[in-house]
């Protein structure tokens, strides 16, 4: 059974449209005898987004205060877009005094990702690409595989992740693993919130984007030089993408051929990671060994804060 634990939902991004999915999730939470704060981070709105820039920076920079008693576990409502409008009112330093090496998880993926890859980029901070509340703990049938890898990562010392999707290159290697979002993450190129990541595993995922924006944004990193620093590329779900008439052909398969031929590092598929109902849970800045062969692949991490 797990402990109970003490939620704190975060909206750093778009505002949840789907009042249902909010209460399904939160009744869930409650059910299994949890504490959740922040609850008026799933009803604010400005515009498109969960509150003002300024609203939605202070909800994450309250979590520096050293007078307020830290949650578990740190939840993001949704993703969307918003998060890089706030990136620059974060205080990383005193998020960085008050988290280091805390047992603390910030949980989400999607636009999320911003978010994490700024605190991982100017405070060191570990977090954990996973599930949101509305889309995945408030989803109508609620993914016990989903929870089951949820829970185990953020309270184990490591996790692990396999594929049996047989793999083209045989690869042995081990780095930091980082990663999200593809759009979010090649839009930090050139900016402090990138994380400068040498030999590390990269992982990433999208959805409702065309194969040809995917090599687009691929592209990118590989121009930037940021693919080649890599040991490997480890490709998520990338579902809503389909090809248009005009591609001829040219669909994600292709697509991801092709980056092979370019790139100068393996590239993994099949990892089970995105807007999906299953995804795993990954430990974003943790040590990471990646092996894959014919029969598929194993992703192991450690080395990052957990509930225990």
């Amino acid at each position: 059974m797990t402990a109970h634990r003490t939620f704190e939902l975060v909206a750093p991004s778009g505002y949840p449209h789907d009042a249902e999915a909010i209460h399904r999730a939160l009744h869930r939470l409650h059910a299994q005898g949890h504490r959740v704060e922040g609850v008026n981070a799933t009803e604010r709105r400005y515009q498109r987004f969960a509150g003002t820039d300024g609203e939605r920076a202070a909800e994450l920079n309250r979590l520096a205060d050293p007078s307020r008693k830290l949650p578990d576990i740190v939840l993001a409502v949704r993703g969307g877009y918003g998060a890089v409008r706030i990136l620059h009112g974060l205080d990383y330093e005193g998020l960085q005094r008050r988290l280091t090496d805390q047992p603390v998880a910030f949980v989400g993926h999607s636009d999320f990702t911003a978010i994490q890859l700024a605190l991982l980029a100017r405070a060191g901070l570990k977090t954990f690409a996973g599930p949101m509340l509305m889309g995945d703990f408030g989803a109508e049938n609620l993914s016990e595989p989903m929870t089951q890898h949820f829970w185990s990562a953020l309270t184990a010392p490591s996790v692990t992740v396999t594929g049996t999707v047989p793999q083209a290159q045989a690869v042995d290697v081990s780095g930091m693993l980082w990663g999200g979002n593809l759009a979010v993450l090649s839009s930090l190129v050139g900016t402090p919130y990138m994380p400068p990541v040498e030999g590390g595993i990269l992982f990433v995922e999208d959805v409702n984007e065309q194969p040809f924006r995917l090599e687009r944004a691929l592209y990118q990193l590989h121009l930037a030089g940021i693919l080649e620093r890599q040991q490997a590329l480890v490709l998520g779900d990338f579902s809503g993408g389909k090809p248009f008439e005009y591609d001829n052909g040219y669909d994600l398969n292709a697509m991801i051929e092709h980056v092979r031929s370019v790139i100068r590092i393996p590239v993994i598929t099949g990892l089970q990671f995105g807007h999906i109902p299953n995804l795993v849970t990954l430990p974003v800045g943790a040590d990471a060994h990646l092996v894959s062969d014919a029969h598929g692949f194993r992703l192991t991490a450690s080395g990052y804060p957990h509930l225990g």
